[in-house]
């Protein structure tokens, strides 16, 4: 079964391959996704401080239909706490807003301060150094089980590697049809740093071209579908964010596989040039 399959990271940790993503899920009907998805069969729930929703799918997380110990619990150290103490307070303040013991991952959520996302060519280095030293920290002090990274290019990566006590678990990026970081994913397989793919549908707009809807259609699939399994194939952890069950269930029926020739066909379609209302986002080319 999908929900069975789980990657090992660097750290001997396993992580299961699919979760329910839970960026722009509000506060009051986060905990209900979460039981949903649980009673589906999801068993890793990804959420940020930036997110807002961390106390719903904390209680989500506690009401659900299995033990806390059998959900991976993941959250993101806001883009903008950049030294060791913001960073420190950040991740007990997680802890006590989702009422849980401890996190299974924790990641710093972007280099850069949102703000300064494609728009500044600082990469903040120095700063990204101390908040990785409260990462390590946190992960002594048994309040977190892994760490990683969120929107790190390599350069970033190597900043943290050249400092380290802890390797990065994962880097989490975005990473669908249409935009794929083929050369990063390279990298950071090369350094046994797994991927986690974050809008696996483009935010839908991956819905609008009919090239993906065409090969879809080929195997009488959705385009979701066919956008999942197009990262779940290319060895990603992948993120689906919907608060619809219905929609939970057919994000995980992706038990069909695209042939080694579609798949290099959607490798290198052309680069996404709008995604719509959410291109403001910085994540997605915006600038804020």
């Amino acid at each position: 079964m999908i929900f069975d399959e789980k990657k090992k990271l660097n750290n001997g940790a396993e992580i299961p391959r699919l979760a329910l993503g839970t960026w722009f899920i509000d506060d009051g009907k986060a905990a209900e996704a979460v039981r949903a998805a649980v009673k589906i069969g999801y068993r890793h729930v990804d959420t940020a401080q930036a997110y807002g929703n961390e106390r719903g799918v904390g209680e989500g997380v506690h009401t659900a239909s299995v033990p806390r110990e059998k959900i991976f619990v993941t959250s993101k150290v806001a883009a903008e706490n950049k030294s060791y103490d913001s960073a420190s307070r950040s991740i007990d303040e997680t802890l006590e807003r989702m009422g849980l013991e401890y996190m299974d991952m924790m990641i710093i959520h972007s280099p850069q301060p949102w703000m300064e996302v494609n728009q500044s060519e600082n990469r903040y280095f120095a700063e990204n150094r101390e908040v990785w030293r409260a990462l390590e920290d946190a992960a002594a002090a048994g309040k977190v089980r892994t760490i990683g990274v969120s929107n790190f290019q390599r350069e970033d990566i190597e900043n943290i590697l050249a400092v380290c006590k802890i390797r990065p678990a994962v880097n989490q990026v975005l990473c669908h049809i249409s935009n794929t970081p083929l050369s990063l994913m390279e990298y950071c397989r090369s350094q046994e740093i797994a991927v986690e793919a974050y809008s696996p549908v483009a935010h839908d707009a991956a819905l609008k071209d009919p090239k993906i809807s065409e090969l879809a259609a080929k195997y009488q699939v959705s385009v979701p579908q066919l956008c999942i399994r197009y990262d779940w194939q290319l060895g990603t952890i992948v993120l689906p964010k919907t608060a619809n069950p219905a929609h939970m269930k057919s994000n995980a029926d992706i038990d069909f596989t695209i042939s080694d020739e579609d798949m290099e066909t959607l490798k290198h379609l052309d680069k996404i040039k709008d995604y719509g209302k959410f291109g403001i986002f910085p994540v997605y080319g915006g600038k804020l």
